[in-house]
């Protein structure tokens, strides 16, 4: 089997799964009474979702998990080669990293379940304290670098450069865990404020997804293309019910283990640096919530913008949630397509 065939029965398999758990998902969360609970704070209009099934990123969880699980295993059984023709640069094989990839965004996922679960179950809207969210996160950050440092995955390529191996001395070694970790964590939470209204998120991310089925198929990396694949599905077959007006929301529990599972294929496809351009809106969405909480402080209550994160102004500004959605993956895909073209040209 090729591995363009892999990456499309994964795309597909993620999306069959995703979509029709949602004949059963969100039924089963109306009953259980997991609805979203819509803060004074956001737009006003934004009420008439009040107790919205939550928490159905457990949708894609199961289809990505699923598919790439289904997929691999079709491949490597047709005699497929889950080694990267570039084992003479990266030592360790691709399963490795398809396995901790998931663990890493299936981690992420629990700790937003959790925030999740106190906010609406237990009645407790501001769920998990910021330093018990933040330590949850940084343990997983930790554990993911961990395996790549034990798999000597640790080598970077930067377009127009090359390779970056840093495992040359303790400096580079400090540096690697260090910078893996912020980005990581940063990553894991920009996609998390990118995840404010109906469909954004499942759209900007497909998109992402696009672009590194793109990228691994350049690279010849046909485990990522499978995790990729999954990717892509797995957020298409949850937008079927998440497009506005939304029947469900992922929730931190789908965001955080988006967030995770971007973050993971950027290191695999020894790109973590270009997560900028491939990210660019999860990077505006932050900015913009930065800025202004920082503007805010400083002028003792000024705002630079309407509301945010940013997507928040737009609406402020009259936008409908559709068009948000639109422009943001066209700019999103503008930032990707800088990206491929970096990775394409530059080695």
């Amino acid at each position: 089997m090729s591995m363009t065939v892999a990456i499309i029965i994964s795309a597909i398999i993620a999306f069959g799964i995703t979509a029709a758990l949602g004949f059963v998902i969100i039924p089963w969360l109306r009953k259980l009474k997991f609805g979203q609970t819509i803060l004074e704070i956001g737009p006003s209009w934004h009420k008439a979702k009040q107790g919205t099934p939550n928490m159905g990123g457990l949708m894609f969880m199961i289809g990505i998990i699923a598919a790439v699980i289904i997929s691999a295993s079709i491949f490597v059984g047709s005699g497929g080669n889950l080694q990267t023709d570039f084992s003479d640069i990266i030592k360790g094989r691709e399963i490795v990293l398809i396995i901790a990839s998931i663990l890493l965004a299936l981690g992420n996922g629990i700790v937003g379940f959790t925030d999740d679960f106190i906010k609406i179950k237990l009645k407790r809207n501001k769920g998990l304290s910021s330093k018990q969210k933040t330590l949850g996160q940084l343990i997983m950050s930790l554990g993911y670098v961990l395996t790549l440092w034990l798999s000597h995955n640790t080598v970077w390529y930067v377009p127009f450069i090359g390779t970056l191996n840093f495992e040359k001395n303790l400096f580079t070694a400090v540096v690697f865990w260090i910078v893996s970790v912020i980005i990581i964590y940063g990553c894991v939470n920009s996609v998390n404020l990118t995840d404010g209204i109906d469909g954004l998120c499942s759209s900007v991310t497909a998109v992402v997804a696009v672009t590194f089925i793109a990228i691994a198929a350049f690279q010849k990396f046909a485990g990522m293309g499978i995790l990729a694949g999954a990717l892509l599905g797995g957020v298409c077959g949850f937008l079927v019910w998440n497009w506005n007006p939304a029947k469900v929301f992922m929730g931190d529990t789908g965001s955080l283990f988006l967030g995770g599972l971007v973050a993971a294929l950027g290191f695999c496809l020894k790109c973590p640096f270009l997560l900028l351009p491939i990210g660019i809106i999860y990077v505006c969405e932050t900015m913009s919530d930065i800025i202004q909480i920082g503007y805010f402080k400083i002028t003792h209550g000024k705002r630079i913008f309407k509301m945010a994160p940013i997507h928040h102004h737009f609406e402020m500004c009259g936008w409908k949630e559709k068009k948000i959605c639109v422009i943001f993956s066209l700019v999103n895909a503008v930032g990707c397509v800088i990206a491929y073209l970096l990775v394409y040209f530059g080695s």
